[in-house]
């Protein structure tokens, strides 16, 4: 898999990512209790997203990841919508969007996520889609960027609760 079509590949590693996305819900708990008030509102590096954005940007992307993988699924040469994670972003800095919520949002759209993988022939896996920003990718490429992206957060969250 090219870097271009997943940027995230460099987080997962050789880490299966069918394991990472299923550990992810649980992490989350767990470093939301390792979060103070105080903590979720402080970033990793000056300028960066807080802890509290950062959950409240996960729950979004699982929305929107849901979406992608039932469309790959569901469509013939389907090609992704892209999205700006900085503009996704700007209602997040109110303080009505809270983390627990958003940690409930994503572990609940996440549960939904591996039963749909859990059910998937193993051909849908290599379903060809297309982002017009990454270029072309299979379904399990989409799923491997969904891990890669977990890790990526989850280490973020973890230096802020080790701070």
């Amino acid at each position: 898999m090219t870097e271009l079509a997943n940027p995230y590949a460099a987080h997962l590693g050789d880490r299966p990512a069918r394991e990472v996305i299923a550990e992810t819900s649980a992490k989350l708990r767990s470093l939301l209790r390792a979060l103070s008030p105080a903590k979720l509102e402080r970033s990793y590096a000056p300028g960066k997203w807080t802890a509290r954005i950062i959950l409240c940007h996960l729950a979004d992307c699982e929305v929107a990841f849901s979406f992608r993988l039932r469309q790959t699924l569901a469509e013939q040469n389907h090609v992704i919508q892209p999205f700006d994670q900085d503009a996704w972003a700007q209602p997040y800095k109110s303080s009505s969007l809270q983390a627990q919520a958003a940690v409930e949002v994503f572990a609940a759209l996440r549960a939904w996520n591996v039963a749909l993988f859990d059910g998937l022939r193993p051909e849908s896996w290599s379903k060809p889609v297309r982002h017009p920003e990454r270029g072309d990718m299979i379904f399990r490429t989409i799923v491997e960027t969904m891990a890669g992206h977990d890790l990526n957060h989850r280490r973020q969250l973890e230096a802020i609760a080790s701070a």
